[in-house]
């Protein structure tokens, strides 16, 4: 519910605050006041779209300023977005400057545009001509009927199945499209596993193999260095007097003269002495090990060769990681062609999900099938009474050649205007006027019966719902409005005294022409809005015939049921 919109600087309106009651206000004022400025402000705390041309000449930006009590979801959401309730009342506001961009507020928080039009569907309904537009679109129809039927966790759950059920599919048709891939990577992998099954790798074999061919291939050299290194330790061949062994054992017994310092000296050259004698026999063991082998040279060569090959084939980095290579492509494999059909297992899931979509989409289809006949009857009673005798408005429910997002069938409302003419869909054939009271007759029809308990009043704007409509007819116009105001916030911009008469909240709408021209907003009781309805009745707010009339007009609406 709307408690209050402040505007300044919006169009030809300086200043204005408008406190909206509970029940039903309505807005009048002459042709350029600035009615449809007030529905703008409105359409700005919306989410709708301004631009700098809205801002009144020689002031540098507009702002309006809302507040709103709100449900539960909606004081959530506003938090989530780091806003906050005011006395459990949401302020909502837009800044538009003359230059630049505007700037929208949540529950004192800085919000994106598109927030404020995501809460708009939760904090009021718009009706006016160009809501008779959407009226004609299946989806608005739908939802209408949906309201009437209360389907809401009904449909809920039949969303959520088939959420989960258009997934499953897709994942389906992945995996069935991927079927070719996986064919042809289950051979890539066979044949490489085929070919490094006669090869078998050894891990760090390639590593092993180049210091072999090394060896292999500098035998010569090999033997010469370590020849030369032997005899130096162990005294082996010429000049053997001179060994390191011998010069240092030497060094070791000089020093054995008892001093404890020496003595220490000694002890760490006989360790010297050991190490020595080692690397000498070690150095004999590799000596005696050198030989020439071209053949076994040629055969270390041919099997580097074929691992260099198999990890260019298999686009492995060295051949060092062909073992790795061949562990994964086994397990990738065992996984392709593994017991687990993952086709079979989502055709499982996709038949469960199936059956219960279609046990949902009964229901739903139930629901709305009892809600269809019980929403026809209730909209020919309104329309009746708002002049309109005899038509009737047919609610079809068509079966789909598969249930889609929203249930099994799609619903359409045909209007049949007279008792002779055939049920046409909504816009064909029928006036403005006549779609105006269709959408009324829906409104107060879907509407919660008055004393059902609700978590907030909705609230529902109607520009224009008289349009084409005078005499009685307009007065039954104001009626509904009235009664629909019993479990709604209803504001209504009218031209109609008729309909005006039935308000709890008058709002007149004046300008002022002098240097520049002011818009004021204010609320009107009493003799002042006899003289109100008087002019909206015959132009003359001062003629006592038109005074009377007025009176009798308010007096009439006091007394309606």
């Amino acid at each position: 519910m709307i408690e209050e919109i402040r505007i300044e600087n919006l169009g030809v309106i300086v200043s204005a605050a408008l406190e909206l009651g509970a029940g039903f206000t309505v807005i009048t004022g002459e042709t350029g006041a600035g009615k449809t400025m007030v529905l703008t402000g409105l359409d700005l705390l919306l989410g709708g779209r301004g631009d700098a041309g809205m801002v009144r000449t020689g002031a540098d930006r507009a702002v309006v300023e809302g507040t709103f009590v709100v449900s539960a979801d909606v004081a959530a959401r506003v938090e989530d977005a780091g806003g906050s309730l005011d006395d459990d009342a949401l302020i909502l506001s837009r800044t538009l400057p003359a230059q630049g961009r505007s700037r929208s507020f949540a529950g004192g928080r800085s919000v994106p545009q598109a927030f404020l039009a995501d809460l708009a569907a939760d904090l009021v309904t718009v009706h006016g001509q160009s809501d008779q537009l959407r009226l004609r679109a299946p989806a608005r129809q739908r939802e209408l009927l949906d309201r009437f039927a209360d389907t809401g966790p009904l449909l809920a759950e039949y969303r959520e199945t088939w959420r989960r059920l258009t997934d499953a599919r897709a994942r389906l048709e992945e995996w069935q499209a991927r079927a070719d891939e996986r064919a042809g990577e289950a051979a890539r992998l066979r044949a490489g596993l085929e070919l490094l099954e006669g090869l078998d790798p050894q891990p760090g074999e390639d590593d092993t193999l180049r210091a072999e061919a090394e060896r292999l291939g500098n035998v010569e050299e090999l033997r010469e260095a370590a020849g030369r290194a032997h005899v130096a330790l162990a005294g082996t061949g010429e000049g053997s007097e001179l060994d390191a062994t011998v010069l240092v054992d030497e060094a070791r017994r000089a020093l054995d003269v008892g001093d404890p310092e020496l003595a220490d000296l000694a002890e760490r050259l006989g360790e010297v002495s050991y190490l020595l004698s080692d690397v000498g026999t070690e150095l004999g063991t590799f000596l005696a090990s050198l030989e020439a082998d071209p053949e076994r040279l040629q055969t270390v060569h041919e099997r580097r060769a074929a691992l260099r090959d198999a990890s260019l084939r298999l686009g492995v980095e060295s051949p060092d990681a062909l073992p790795e290579w061949a562990a994964a492509a086994a397990a990738r494999l065992a996984e392709i062609d593994g017991p687990a059909d993952g086709g079979a297992a989502l055709r499982e899931e996709i038949a469960g999900l199936t059956a219960t979509l279609t046990e949902q989409a009964d229901r739903l289809t139930g629901a709305r099938r009892a809600a269809a006949e019980r929403l026809s009857t209730a909209v020919d009673a309104e329309l009746a009474g708002l002049a309109m005798p005899g038509a009737h408005l047919e609610v079809t429910l068509e079966p789909l050649a598969e249930p889609g997002p929203w249930g099994a069938e799609s619903v359409s409302l045909l209007l049949q205007p007279r008792p002779d003419s055939p049920p046409r869909p909504l816009g064909e054939g029928a006036s403005g006027g006549e779609l105006s009271r269709v959408m009324l007759a829906l409104e107060v029809a879907v509407a919660a019966p008055e004393g059902t308990a609700a978590a907030h009043r909705p609230t529902f704007v109607f520009d224009e719902v008289d349009a084409g409509v005078g005499g009685r007819a307009a007065i039954e116009v104001g009626r509904r409005l009235a009664g629909l105001a019993r479990v709604a916030q209803v504001i209504v911009v009218t031209h109609l005294p008729q309909v005006a008469a039935f308000a709890d909240t008058h709002l007149l709408v004046s300008k002022s022409t002098g240097a520049t021209t002011i818009t004021d907003v204010r609320r009107i009781t009493g003799e002042e809005r006899e003289r109100e309805l008087a002019r909206m009745l015959s132009g003359q707010e001062d003629s006592d015939v038109a005074r009377r009339h007025a009176a009798e007009l308010l007096d009439r609406a006091v007394m309606a049921p």
